[in-house]
C-alpha cells in the first residue's frame, strides 16, 4: 500500500511552523505471528479503513520527530530524517503486522519563507551550483524513480497476491465463524425463549392460583351476603308477603264464597221463575190448543158455514183497518161535471168487492143470499 502522510503546521524544536508531507510503502507480513497480530488488527475492515490507521500512526511518529529537529536538520538532511521517521515508526506498526518497505521525504515547506530565508549568503552558489546539478538531478531522480516505480509495482503485485489469497481465506473464515455464532445465536434465542415461556408458564400458574384464591374468597363472601340478603328479605319481605298473601287469600275465599252462594241463589230463583214461566205457557198453551181444537172441530162440523162466518166477523174488521185513515178526514169532496160518474165509481167499487174478498180468503160472496142481494144493481142503486 502507498500512503502519504502529511504534517501541516508542525512547530520545530526552535518553534518554526513548517509542513512536511512524505511517501510511505507498507505491507502486510507474511510470517504467521506477524500475520496474526494483522488480523487481529484490521480483521473485517476495508482497505481504506487499514490505510487510515497506518497513516494515522505515520503521522503520530512523523509529528513527533519533527518536534525534536530544527529546520536545517529536517531540510538539509531528508534521508536522515526520513531514515528516524522509519526506525521510530517501524515497532508499531509490526505490532499491527505491518512492514514499512519504503519512507521518503516528498515535500517540506513553511508559510513564513523560513526556508526560503536560509543561507541567503549562499544563494549564489546554490545557483551556481544548482544548474550544475540540474541536470544530474533530474537523471538521478528519473533513475531512482523508475527503481522505486518498479520496486513499487513488484511490491504491489507481491502484496495484491497476498492480500488476495489472504481476503479469499479471511472470507472463508469469515463464513465459518459466522455459521458458528449464528448457530450459538439461534441456540442461546431458542434457549431464552424456551426459558422465557417456562418463566412465563409459572408465572402464569401463580397467578391463576391467586386468581383461585380470590375467587374463593370472593365466592365466600358472595354466600355470606346472599345469606344475609336472604334473612333480610325473609324478615322484611317474606313473611309480611306471607301474612299478606294469607290475608288476601282468606278473603278471595270469602268473597268467592259469597259469590258462590249468591251465585247459587239467584240460579235457584231463575231456576224457580223459569218454571213457573214455563208451567203458565203450557197451561196457556194447552188452553189455546183446546180452542183451537173446539174452533177446528165447528169447522168442520158447520163446513162453509163456519168460514162464511168468519169472514162476515172480519170484515167489519177489515173495514175499519181500510176506513181508519178516513177516520181523521172532516170533508170529502168529489168533483165531477157529470152526477152519474159519481154512482158509476160507488157501483164500481161494489162490484171489485167479492172479488177481492175471494182473492184474499178464497170465499165466494156472490154465493151467499144475503150478499147476493146486496150485490145486485138495484140494492147497489139503493146505496
Amino acid at each position: 500500500m502507498t500512503l502519504q502522510p502529511k504534517c501541516e503546521d508542525v512547530e520545530t524544536a526552535e518553534g518554526v511552523a513548517i509542513t512536511v508531507t512524505g511517501v510511505a510503502q507498507v505491507k502486510v507480513m507474511t510470517e504467521k505471528e506477524l500475520l496474526g497480530y494483522a488480523c487481529e488488527q484490521f480483521l473485517g475492515k476495508s482497505v481504506t479503513e487499514i490505510k487510515s490507521v497506518i497513516l494515522q500512526t505515520l503521522e503520530g511518529h512523523l509529528r513527533a520527530i519533527l518536534g525534536t529537529l530544527t529546520v536545517e536538520q529536517i531540510y538539509q538532511d531528508r534521508d536522515k530524517f526520513a531514515s528516524l521517521v522509519r526506525e521510530v515508526a517501524a515497532p508499531d506498526v509490526g505490532r499491527m503486522g505491518i512492514e514499512i518497505l519504503s519512507f521518503t521525504i516528498k515535500d517540506v515547506y513553511d508559510k513564513v519563507d523560513y526556508l526560503s530565508s536560509l543561507g541567503k549568503t549562499q544563494t549564489a552558489a546554490v545557483q551556481r551550483d544548482a544548474d550544475i546539478g540540474v541536470a544530474e538531478a533530474e537523471r538521478d531522480a528519473g533513475i531512482r524513480e523508475a527503481e522505486c516505480k518498479k520496486e513499487m509495482m513488484d511490491v504491489k503485485f507481491i502484496a495484491d497476491t497476498k492480500m488476495a489469497d489472504s481476503k479469499r481465506e479471511l472470507e472463508m473464515q469469515k463464513a465459518s465463524f459466522n455459521q458458528e455464532v449464528n448457530t450459538k445465536k439461534a441456540e442461546a434465542q431458542l434457549a431464552y425463549e424456551l426459558q422465557a415461556a417456562k418463566e412465563q408458564q409459572k408465572i402464569r400458574l401463580e397467578e391463576i392460583e391467586i386468581e383461585v384464591v380470590q375467587r374463593k374468597k370472593q365466592i365466600k363472601i358472595e354466600e355470606k351476603e346472599i345469606e344475609r340478603t336472604e334473612k333480610e328479605l325473609i324478615a322484611t319481605v317474606k313473611r309480611p308477603a306471607e301474612a299478606e298473601a294469607y290475608k288476601m287469600q282468606q278473603l278471595a275465599e270469602g268473597q268467592k264464597m259469597k259469590k258462590v252462594l249468591t251465585a247459587q241463589a239467584e240460579a235457584e230463583k231463575i231456576r224457580c221463575i223459569g218454571e213457573a214461566e214455563a208451567a203458565s205457557i203450557e197451561a196457556v198453551g194447552k188452553a189455546e190448543a183446546e180452542k183451537m181444537r173446539l174452533k177446528a172441530e165447528a169447522y168442520q162440523q158447520y163446513g162453509d158455514a163456519a168460514k162464511t162466518a168468519l169472514v162476515l166477523e172480519a170484515l167489519p174488521k177489515i173495514a175499519g183497518k181500510v176506513a181508519a185513515p178516513l177516520s181523521k178526514t172532516n170533508e170529502i169532496v168529489i168533483l165531477s161535471g157529470e152526477g152519474s160518474r159519481v154512482t158509476g165509481e160507488v157501483n164500481r167499487l161494489l162490484a171489485e168487492l167479492p172479488v177481492s174478498v175471494n182473492a184474499l180468503t178464497g170465499v165466494d160472496l156472490t154465493k151467499i143470499p144475503l150478499l147476493q142481494k146486496m150485490t145486485t144493481p138495484q140494492s147497489q142503486a139503493a146505496f
